[in-house]
């Protein structure tokens, strides 16, 4: 049975997931340059290796306040429409193998500003898996509508 592996995080004591072939790195980061007149999801920007990558917030992008800027933030370093760029998120969980069967359409009780960005969900023997939509995500234009 075809399997998938995917990077899970948490944000606001939800549990996420994202492809594992679309990410390239996670990472804590101390320091950000804001972005003014930026939406409010665009939490800064940071210099990684000499490449210059964009955060998205998503505790802002599911309709929660920001986060603080200060101290160290996890990042998880996708890559969306080909370019990197770093989700702002709570805590990295760990890897999970899931079998293709077990995906399921996103639950109906899912509303508000998450659902859409959520492709689909999985039954982990501990909580229920969200798998995101990074390109949506990423989509700080739409999310400042």
């Amino acid at each position: 049975m075809p399997r998938r592996q995917f990077v899970t995080f948490d944000v606001a004591n939800q549990f996420f997931g994202v492809p594992i072939e679309i990410v390239q790195e996670v990472l804590l980061n101390e320091k950000y340059t804001p972005m003014p007149l930026a939406p409010d999801a665009c939490g800064g920007l940071f210099n990684l290796r000499g490449e210059v990558i964009g955060t998205v917030d998503m505790q802002v992008r599911f309709g929660l306040p920001p986060r603080s800027m200060s101290g160290a933030i996890t990042n998880v370093v996708v890559l969306a429409g080909g370019e990197p760029m770093s989700l702002l998120v709570d805590r990295i969980g760990p890897v999970a193998e899931l079998d293709d069967a077990a995906f399921e359409l996103p639950p109906d009780t899912l509303t508000g500003p998450t659902r859409a960005m959520i492709v689909g969900s999985y039954k982990t023997e501990d909580r229920l898996l969200l798998v995101l939509d990074v390109d949506e995500c990423v989509n700080t234009a739409r999310a400042a509508v």
